[in-house]
């Protein structure tokens, strides 16, 4: 769901004759989650995209009144030439990557009233004020250098806290859609950006950076699998175990296939299907607050195009994450 350039996005939904648009909200419709978080989004002032597609879920029967979207880190300048390449205002040279602001950003959709005067944006919250930073160096120097580390901020995309009022009371959606931790150098500044998005909760969880809602879900394609893939694999593994969250384990069901080679983790939790070397991983989560009680969890990816009516694997890599709850 996210384009070359801006305005391209609304233009394929309006037209309706792009089958991964079609397939991605058939396959929302099918699950029908009460609170959906699409990540890999285009977005623009006026949300013009994001009810486009809503009318388009409306269309199948799944109704979302309620929408909360802001302007992702992708494709705002930074000024400098972070990729070194000898030119200012490329894609990698902005806050997150992105061909123009907007670009691949998220949207999060709800059945249930969004209390938006309470939402928290940490979007412009700086890489370097993260405690215990991981900044990355090249040969003892910072990387590309060190006034890059006074305007690079450390979410990609964005850290969201956005209250919902749900039948359960308020619960708290805890959003972010992180950086590939690939596609950079031996200073691994993708890579250690990664997982300090990741660990950007733990310390909000700790409040470092404010009050903690009493009850939250954290939602994120967090790009980092706890076993396998590139990336610092061991923060998802021990974030996943350090008792904030209750992790659902969500897995696929039907037929599933052999893990790919070298990898540790069952294939069934996978929720990506990447080409080889990197292969299929766990890279997408729905993570209740170890308060809250899972009823069940799943990943849904259809095998069969019968069960949906189109090719699911249209719908992009990303396979639909959910997690059912109750007190």
């Amino acid at each position: 769901m996210s384009r070359t350039g801006p305005g391209l996005l609304l233009r394929d939904i309006v037209q309706n004759k792009d089958p991964s648009i079609d397939a991605a909200a058939q396959v929302i419709a099918t699950v029908s989650p009460d609170v959906l978080l699409l990540t890999n989004f285009d977005w623009d002032r006026k949300n013009r995209a994001a009810s486009a597609f809503i009318d388009r879920l409306n269309q199948l029967g799944a109704t979302y009144p309620f929408v909360f979207s802001r302007r992702p880190n992708t494709g705002i300048p930074t000024g400098f030439d972070i990729d070194q390449n000898g030119y200012f205002g490329d894609a990698r040279d902005a806050q997150g990557f992105g061909y123009f602001s907007g670009h691949a950003g998220m949207v999060l959709l709800s059945k249930f009233p969004i209390v938006d005067e309470k939402a928290r944006n940490f979007s412009d919250f700086l890489w370097k004020d993260l405690p215990d930073a991981n900044l990355p160096y090249e040969n003892g120097a910072p990387f590309p250098s060190s006034d890059v580390y006074d305007v690079q901020r450390l979410s990609t995309t964005g850290h969201w806290v956005v209250p919902i009022d749900t039948p359960m009371g308020a619960i708290a959606v805890l959003a972010h859609f992180a950086t590939p931790p690939v596609f950079d150098g031996p200073e691994d500044r993708n890579g250690r950006r990664n997982a300090d998005e990741l660990l950007f909760w733990t310390y909000f969880l700790d409040q470092e950076f404010g009050p903690v809602p009493d009850e939250f879900v954290i939602l994120m394609s967090a790009n980092l699998d706890p076993n396998d893939g590139d990336g610092l694999s061991s923060i998802m593994y021990d974030f996943l175990r350090a008792g904030y969250v209750t992790d659902p384990n969500p897995a696929r069901v039907g037929y599933v296939a052999e893990a790919n080679i070298g990898h540790k983790g069952d294939p069934k939790f996978d929720t990506v299907n990447w080409n080889e070397p990197a292969g299929n991983l766990r890279v997408d989560y729905a993570l209740p607050a170890s308060s809250l009680s899972v009823v069940d969890a799943g990943v849904f990816w259809p095998n069969d195009a019968s069960i949906l009516g189109v090719d699911g694997n249209a719908a992009g890599r990303h396979r639909l994450v959910w997690v059912e709850l109750s007190r």
